[in-house]
């Protein structure tokens, strides 16, 4: 028999195994890199990670039920959809918390936390002059995640995170247009002169127009890639697609 101490390591290292292949995929399919209906092999991955299959099916299987991969017995596992019904159950949970949070931030922010969120603007702008959609999506990340840290609450953007996968899709499908990255950086800057002049009032209203622009943007999203959502799990046509993101 394996000793006790062999066995919690083994139990360990497997866990570190599912966190690191769960956290691999979700990433790739939340920025869309890998995209709806793409099939992904158990083999392979677990391959490529060199574990067994095990870890690979209880990653699968915790993805599964996000939303974010299909599996289907004996065929095989795919990418899901994207979720109109989870993507405005998403947003939901992230507007109630964000603009709680940003009043919160506005009222005890400091001169240092004022700096930090300047450096973050800068580092959205030069990436969006650089034209590289994946690392202002970083960047616009932490700068939700330093709000919630100088609202003393960095936890609630943990919950927040693991909350938005479908929303989160849309988002970066969103940014390979130029001009709605435009229209978040401008939201983005009218939200941190609201929270470093200690208006946490205009800051509340200033997230939930941001917010609100994102989800309002879904309806166009939907249209121009109809084949990648459904609703209510049904596939949507491009007319469908705006009348269901608008609700």
């Amino acid at each position: 028999m394996m000793p006790r101490s062999a066995l919690a390591g083994a139990t360990t290292r497997a866990r570190a195994g599912v966190e690191q292949i769960y956290a691999n995929l979700r990433e790739q399919i939340v920025t869309v890199a890998l995209r709806p209906g793409d099939a992904l092999s158990e083999a392979r991955i677990a391959e490529s990670f060199g574990v067994s299959r095990t870890p690979v099916r209880e990653a699968f299987k915790r993805l599964a039920e996000e939303g974010l991969l299909s599996v289907v017995p004996q065929v095989g596992s795919f990418v899901a959809p994207i979720d109109l019904h989870r993507v405005r159950d998403n947003h939901f949970v992230r507007e109630t918390l964000e603009c709680r949070i940003v009043g919160m931030a506005a009222r005890r922010i400091d001169d240092a936390q004022r700096a930090e969120l300047a450096g973050n603007l800068q580092a959205q702008a030069d990436a969006m002059k650089a034209n590289d959609p994946a690392q202002f999506f970083r960047h616009d990340e932490e700068m939700h995640r330093l709000l919630a840290r100088i609202a003393g609450h960095e936890r609630a953007w943990e919950v927040i995170h693991e909350a938005k996968g479908q929303l989160d899709r849309v988002r970066r499908l969103s940014l390979a247009d130029a001009t709605r990255s435009r229209a978040r950086m401008s939201e983005h800057r009218a939200i941190a002169r609201c929270v470093a002049r200690r208006d946490a009032a205009g800051a509340e209203r200033a997230m939930r127009e941001h917010l609100a622009s994102i989800f309002t943007a879904i309806d166009n999203i939907a249209t121009e890639n109809a084949h990648y959502f459904v609703d209510d799990q049904r596939p949507l046509d491009a007319g469908a697609a705006a009348g269901g993101a608008a609700g």
